[in-house]
């Protein structure tokens, strides 16, 4: 596929690790540049049911074409497929990338999506890359939460467009890119996946992966310092993206430091029941505040089970449980008549039969 049909700086080979200095909303900008609504519909069969395309579908005489790889060209002549084409794979055939830019997805957020999808189905396709060692099956380029809530509503397909990138940093920025535009992308994922990154030599300093990815240095550097907390510490963290931004999570990694793992996850409650600010936390790690912990039993038991509470969207608190006897729920942000409408209803739960 032409590499300006996704976004400008993606060059489908060679997979490079140049830099680019290109911010997200720049590369994707250039996606809406080519989503069609005429659709038309390419000749030959393709390898799995055919969808409406989303994208023109180039002729054979498109000079788009002389920029696919021949991996891809040979694919797309063997099966009859027109790029850009929404087909319809199963799932059983789609397996997660090496270099998919998200780590963590929260159990909550795929239920509640696969009971979207189970209404309404599924609405926009993922991009999947051909494996070509292993024909048949494809790896996720964009999409991998949508992957994860089709499984979980017990479906078997889903609509996808097979995209030409090499499986890399190429894969990676694609998916990047379009996290970043729907605010899904988490400092916790980066700081995971980027310090895999520079681990594995794709990058040689985290300048060059700022550069790569149009980053200052100093976000880079803030998110591999939270690469060093363990993932159960990030995992609690991860669920409330409205409390910890990156700020916040490095001076709860500044603190885990000092502290360890017991003591950071007693902060991190603290910070959502006391609605801490960023500055407080800094003064707690600074030591010019306490967290209180002596006033705590060491063996304080922590919850078992935690669900987030939205109101449109928003959160409004959470639904705790401990042990098999014990539920713990806080809600805030409330109006009085939300407020006085859900106390009715727990009083009416409770009521004896």
């Amino acid at each position: 596929m032409k590499p300006s049909q996704f976004a400008k700086g993606f060059q489908a080979r060679p997979d490079t690790t140049s830099s680019e200095k290109r911010t997200a909303l720049d590369r994707l900008n250039a996606i809406d540049g080519i989503v069609k609504s005429d659709g038309s519909s390419p000749a030959g069969k393709a390898p799995g049911r055919s969808s409406q395309p989303l994208v023109a579908v180039p002729q054979a005489s498109d000079p788009a074409l002389d920029h696919e790889s021949p991996q891809y060209r040979a694919w797309r002549i063997e099966h009859g497929y027109g790029p850009g084409q929404v087909i319809e794979l199963a799932l059983k055939a789609i397996k997660p990338s090496p270099f998919n830019p998200r780590h963590f997805y929260l159990k909550s957020s795929i239920a509640e999506l696969a009971v979207n999808l189970a209404k309404q189905g599924q609405q926009q396709a993922i991009h999947v890359i051909p494996d070509y060692d292993n024909p048949g099956t494809y790896f996720v380029s964009d999409g991998g939460r949508r992957v994860r809530a089709l499984k979980e509503a017990n479906k078997e397909t889903v609509k996808a467009i097979v995209i030409d990138l090499p499986i890399g940093i190429q894969s990676y920025k694609l998916g990047y890119d379009l996290n970043v535009q729907r605010d899904s992308q988490t400092v916790f994922d980066n700081a995971v996946v980027w310090k895999r990154f520079l681990d594995d030599k794709h990058f040689q300093s985290q300048k060059e992966l700022a550069e790569h990815l149009g980053l200052d240095e100093s976000t880079v550097a803030v998110a591999l310092s939270i690469a060093k907390l363990p993932e159960v510490v990030m995992q609690e963290m991860v669920a409330r993206p409205d409390r910890f931004g990156s700020n916040m999570a490095y001076q709860v990694g500044r603190y885990h430091s000092a502290r360890g793992v017991d003591s950071t996850l007693r902060l991190i409650n603290k910070i959502l029941s006391d609605d801490l600010s960023t500055r407080q936390v800094a003064d707690i790690v600074k030591g010019r505040a306490s967290t209180q912990e002596s006033a705590k039993p060491a063996g304080r038991q922590r919850y078992a089970q935690r669900m987030e509470i939205k109101l449109d969207g928003v959160s409004v608190g959470d639904l705790k449980s401990y042990g098999d006897d014990r539920l713990e729920l806080r809600l805030r942000g409330l109006s009085k008549e939300k407020r006085d409408d859900i106390l009715r209803q727990i009083e009416n739960m409770l009521l004896p039969n």
